[in-house]
């Protein structure tokens, strides 16, 4: 290989890395990659920002507004009842769960479906006695198979189309991929309501925790000097009989005193540990002569309007890596943290110095108010309300729906191309005031766009320098002893395992040049290989940071790191030899 092709493939190595450790988002990782190339001369100035010009990344941002549209108006909730109608066995309760949420991300995009879908469907499993991890890890892996199923699916689908119609091809048509998509997706349904219940664990979430009496949280408070609790008794204090409190423990001086008796003094400085239901938390900081060791974040506690709630850390958190104290979590949020639920299980620790990690699950006090100035920010990837009514449709949900209706006909008949009926989409949302203009410039992800358009340059760099084509031929005599199927296996897998590591839009466009040399090798038709190509690079099944429905049911299931694999790794296998097959059938006619 040439000097530039090294060049590449040690940037492309150091900026994988990078955003597999975490060390950086992924936003500016991959723009950093991209300059380092300009810069070095491996790429012009045109090929570095021809992302920025592509229709993929605005067509992204406009469909991201209509899918705030659908998550504010409500346009789902009618389906949700007959989702949730009763139990009747736990299969067919998935079976109508998936179905359903598979059938709306083939036509909207899965964040908001599964944001709009996971607290109920949390709540419903509390109420029915059911552990809410059989359910809301199917949930995000239906709405990612949904996905596969139409251009407007997913983003990943976009992108391919975008980076097709900059090779001088025209771009994917609306249902160009359900051939493929749609049996893959059918069989990977099947898969999770056979296997869920089989393989996943039986835990319950933060809200369902919340709610039984075996729910515990940690509170840690300070007994005032010369306050009405210095100097009595744990129980002439009225500290032993605490309704779902119990007082496990009094540090004084450095040296913890436990077991606590009835007996035990309590002195002016001591730091008392309670643990308990997170309501009564409320209650014992009411107590008179104690006062919160988290005070720096925690609110005034005697509003009765004050609502709980349940928030994600998603990966462009500024949260991430900080503690609640360095992040100044009371004044900029005006939330009180009452505890921190990490790979289901609750942070036993002092919350304010606990650092953030992608993932956590915060249960929070706050006004009822927090929902609606958060949801749409990069902070929480997911917001939900402990208990309480689920919202009602709004009366301009039906608007939203004819519009959505509008993109999927012009685009499917051929009557405009995808950028230009998302873009007419939002105009009418705007006129017709669904949106404010506020609202649709808060529902853009730019870290999304910027990793989009910043990944076409990467991938620009992969193919000017030779190095796609070198990959290519590696593959090929790896796996082209196996045929035009080989080599398509060969595209797929590494497809899907880059998956695991990087977000899937950077992974479509950093494979399309290797994909694309692939085809050309083996004289096939590229077409199918970029569409083997976006439906693989959606297979993010193996972790619950490789997509991000993954991220937000993660805390709220009670889910660990391990359990994505026990149901992912067959449904990640099975789409990987689902795309080969069906798409051999292609190359042999």
């Amino acid at each position: 290989m040439p000097w530039h092709a090294w060049l590449t493939l040690a940037v492309l190595a150091g900026t994988v890395y990078v955003l597999a450790t975490d060390r950086f988002s992924p936003a500016p990782t991959l723009l950093g990659a991209v300059i380092l190339l300009l810069v070095t001369r491996v790429i012009t100035p045109a090929q570095a920002f021809s992302g920025f010009s592509n229709p993929a990344p605005i067509t992204v941002a406009a469909l991201f507004i209509f899918a705030a549209a659908v998550d504010k108006t409500g346009a789902l909730q009618p389906i949700v009842g007959a989702i949730l109608g009763g139990s009747n066995g736990e299969r067919r309760v998935l079976a109508r769960i998936v179905a359903p949420v598979a059938g709306a991300s083939a036509f909207l995009n899965n964040t908001p479906i599964v944001a709009m879908l996971a607290p109920q469907i949390s709540a419903w499993a509390d109420r029915n006695g059911l552990a809410r991890s059989r359910f809301l890890m199917p949930l995000s892996f239906a709405s990612i198979l949904g996905g596969m199923v139409t251009l407007i699916g997913t983003s990943t689908n976009i992108v391919v189309s975008g980076l097709l119609q900059a090779h001088g091809q025209p771009p994917l048509g609306m249902f160009e991929l359900t051939p493929v998509g749609l049996p893959v997706a059918l069989l990977g349904l099947g898969l999770i309501v056979l296997l869920a219940p089989v393989v996943l664990p039986d835990r319950r979430g933060p809200r369902r925790q919340v709610e039984e009496e075996t729910r515990q949280f940690v509170v840690t408070m300070r007994v005032v000097p010369g306050g009405a609790v210095d100097g009595r008794t744990v129980e002439v204090a009225g500290l032993r009989r605490l309704q779902g409190l119990f007082l496990v423990e009094v540090e004084r001086d450095g040296e913890t005193i436990a077991p606590v008796t009835p007996t035990t003094v309590i002195h002016g400085g001591d730091r008392l540990t309670f643990v308990g239901k997170a309501d009564h938390v409320v209650d014992i900081q009411r107590t008179r002569g104690l006062e919160s060791t988290e005070r720096d974040h925690l609110l005034v506690f005697d509003d009765p309007d004050h609502t709980f709630f349940e928030a994600v850390v998603g990966e462009a958190s500024p949260l991430v890596g900080r503690t609640l104290k360095e992040a100044e979590f009371r004044g900029r949020y005006q939330a009180a943290v009452v505890a921190i639920h990490r790979a289901g299980e609750r942070v036993n620790a002092k919350l304010g110095e606990v650092p953030l990690r992608v993932g956590d699950t915060l249960i929070l006090l706050a006004d009822p108010g927090f929902r609606d100035r958060w949801r749409d920010r990069n902070d929480f990837l997911l917001v939900s309300t402990l208990g309480g009514a689920p919202p009602m449709a709004s009366r301009k949900a039906l608007w939203v729906g004819l519009i959505g209706a509008g993109i999927v006909v012009t685009t499917a008949t051929g009557l405009m191309p995808i950028l230009d009926a998302s873009l007419l989409a939002v105009l009418a949302l705007l006129l017709l005031r669904v949106l404010s203009p506020r609202e649709a410039r808060a529902a853009v992800d730019l870290d999304v766009i910027i990793v989009i358009a910043a990944a076409f340059g990467l991938g620009a760099a992969i193919e000017a320098s030779g190095l796609g084509h070198s990959i290519a031929r590696l593959l090929l005599d790896v796996f082209g002893g196996f045929g035009n199927a080989g080599a398509l296996f060969a595209v797929v897998l590494a497809t899907v395992l880059m998956t695991v590591v990087i977000t899937n839009n950077a992974v479509a466009v950093l494979m399309f040049p290797i994909a694309l040399s692939v085809a050309q090798d083996i004289g096939a038709e590229p077409r199918l290989f970029a569409i083997a190509l976006a439906i693989a690079a959606s297979a993010s099944f193996l972790t619950p940071i490789g997509y991000q429905t993954n991220t937000m049911v993660y805390g709220a299931g009670g889910y660990r790191f391990r359990d994505y694999a026990r149901l992912g790794a067959p449904v990640s296998v099975l789409v990987t030899v689902g795309v080969v097959l069906v798409v051999r059938l292609g190359l042999a006619t």
